[in-house]
């Protein structure tokens, strides 16, 4: 599967944004979702999980209650809603597919604080 991630962009602090993550190549209905992101200088971190079915598994604690994660497999498509954006939340975004033991990866969106 080939995933191409969208969406980023200079937010100010309390902002929002939507990354998208269309996959094609695959049958992406079978793949669970990731989004991860890495600021600058940091290791790559999960934000969140969502399941084939379209139920969101997992959300970092520091995300909890203003990211949404969601799919439609219809589109082939999952996003990322992000809230109340902070500082903390600058870096450049992932999204991964995997099936088993196969993960694929988005080529990732940078997220910048514009304040």
């Amino acid at each position: 599967v080939q995933l191409v991630v969208s969406g980023g962009g200079l937010v100010r602090p309390g902002g929002s944004l939507r990354l998208s993550c269309t996959a094609s190549g695959s049958t992406f209905s079978s793949y669970v979702v990731s989004w991860y992101r890495q600021a600058q200088g940091q290791a790559r971190e999960l934000v969140a999980h969502i399941n084939t079915f379209g139920t969101p598994l997992y959300y970092a604690a520091h995300v909890k209650g203003r990211f949404t994660i969601s799919r439609d497999n219809a589109k082939n498509m999952a996003s990322l809603q992000m809230k109340s954006l902070e500082h903390d939340d600058t870096a450049v975004y992932y999204c991964k597919a995997a099936i088993g033991w196969e993960g694929y990866w988005g080529q990732g969106t940078r997220v910048n604080d514009s304040s």
